[in-house]
C-alpha cells in the first residue's frame, strides 16, 4: 500500500506540472492582457501595472516565480478583485462549491444506485423501464436546462422553492438535483448493467441451489460487487460535479468559486483562473487516488501493488 500510494504521488505530482505549465503558457499566448477594457489605459499607466504585478519580466523568470508561490500555496494577487488574492476567493467560494457538489453527490449515489437495483431486480418489466426513461431524461438534458426546468415547475408554479441565491438549505435543492441529474444517471445505467452482469455468475447460481435467501444473496454477494464500477467512477465524478458547477452557479447566483472564475475569464484575470484551475486539477487527483484506494478495500481480491490485478 505505501509503495502503491508513493508511486502515485509521485505521477500526481508530474500530472501537476504539466497542468501548471500548459495553464501559465496558454495564459500567455492568449490575446490581451488583464488590463484589457474598453477604455485603454494610457501606457504609462499600464507600464507600472505591468511592472507591479511582475508582468514586464521574461516568460521564465514569470514561470519559475508561480512555481516557487504554488509550492508555498500563494496563487498571488487577482488583477481585477481590488486589495483581495486568490487565495482569499478560493477561501470564500470553495466552501460554497463545496457544499452544492456534496449535496449533488448524495442524490446522484442514492438515487442512482436505487434506481439500478430496482431496475436490475425486476428486469424488463415496467419498473426496469421507468427507472432507464429516468436516467435517458437525465443523460439528455443538458444541467442548464434542468435547472431551468426545476425553477419554472417547482420554484415559479408551485413555489415549493426559492428561484435563486443562496442562504437556507431550501436554497440548495434546486441546484443540487439540476447537478446531480447526469451523474445519477449515469451511476442507474453502471449498476443496472453491472447488477444484470453479477446476477449471471455461477456463484450467484450456487448460492441460489443452497438455498440462501434473496435478501442476503442480494446484500452480501450482488451488491457488493455490482458497485465496484460505481466506485470507480466516483472520482472523476467528485471533481466533475464541484467543476461542473459554475454554470449552475451562474444561473442559481451563487456565490460559489465557479461564479469567480467565469468573471475571471471575461475578464483576462490569468492569476485566478490558473489558480483554480491548479486548485481543482489538485482535488481530482486526490479524488482519483482516494477512489483508487477504496476500490481495493471494498474487494480485496484487487492488489494495489505487485503487477497483479487492479495494479
Amino acid at each position: 500500500m505505501v509503495k502503491y500510494i508513493s508511486k502515485r504521488l509521485l505521477y500526481m505530482i508530474v500530472s501537476l506540472l504539466i497542468i501548471i505549465t500548459a495553464t501559465f503558457f496558454l495564459m500567455r499566448i492568449a490575446p490581451g492582457n488583464p488590463f484589457t477594457s474598453e477604455k485603454k489605459l494610457p501606457p504609462e499607466i499600464e507600464a507600472n501595472l505591468n511592472e507591479h504585478y511582475g508582468l514586464d519580466k521574461p516568460w521564465y523568470v514569470q514561470y519559475g516565480d508561480y512555481l516557487v508561490r504554488i509550492v508555498q500555496w500563494d496563487f498571488g494577487p487577482s488583477f481585477k478583485y481590488e486589495s483581495r488574492t486568490v487565495n482569499d476567493l478560493i477561501n470564500d467560494g470553495f466552501p460554497v462549491s463545496l457544499t452544492l457538489g456534496l449535496e449533488a453527490i448524495l442524490f446522484a449515489v442514492a438515487v442512482g444506485i436505487v434506481l439500478g437495483v430496482i431496475a436490475a431486480l425486476r428486469h424488463n418489466k415496467w419498473q426496469d423501464y421507468t427507472a432507464m426513461i429516468i436516467a435517458v431524461f437525465g443523460i439528455s438534458v443538458p444541467s442548464f436546462i434542468m435547472a431551468t426546468f426545476l425553477q419554472y415547475i417547482f420554484a415559479i408554479k408551485l413555489g415549493l422553492f426559492p428561484v435563486a441565491r443562496w442562504e437556507t438549505f431550501s436554497h440548495t435543492v434546486l441546484p443540487a438535483l439540476a447537478l446531480g441529474a447526469t451523474p445519477m444517471a449515469f451511476i442507474a445505467r453502471l449498476t443496472r448493467s453491472s447488477m444484470l452482469e453479477v446476477l449471471s455468475n455461477d456463484y450467484i447460481k450456487t448460492a441460489k441451489a443452497k438455498g440462501l435467501s434473496r435478501g442476503a444473496m442480494i446484500m452480501k454477494h450482488t451488491i457488493r460487487n455490482a458497485l465496484l464500477p460505481v466506485v470507480s467512477y466516483m472520482g472523476p465524478l467528485a471533481a466533475g460535479i464541484i467543476t461542473g458547477s459554475f454554470v449552475i452557479e451562474k444561473i442559481f447566483g451563487i456565490p460559489g468559486l465557479g461564479s469567480h472564475f467565469v468573471l475571471s475569464i471575461s475578464n483576462r484575470d490569468y492569476t485566478v483562473i490558473m489558480g483554480v484551475t491548479v486548485f481543482y486539477s489538485i482535488l481530482l487527483l486526490v479524488s482519483i487516488l482516494l477512489v483508487d484506494i477504496a476500490y481495493g478495500l471494498i474487494d480485496p481480491r484487487i492488489k494495489l501493488a505487485g503487477g497483479k490485478k487492479g495494479e
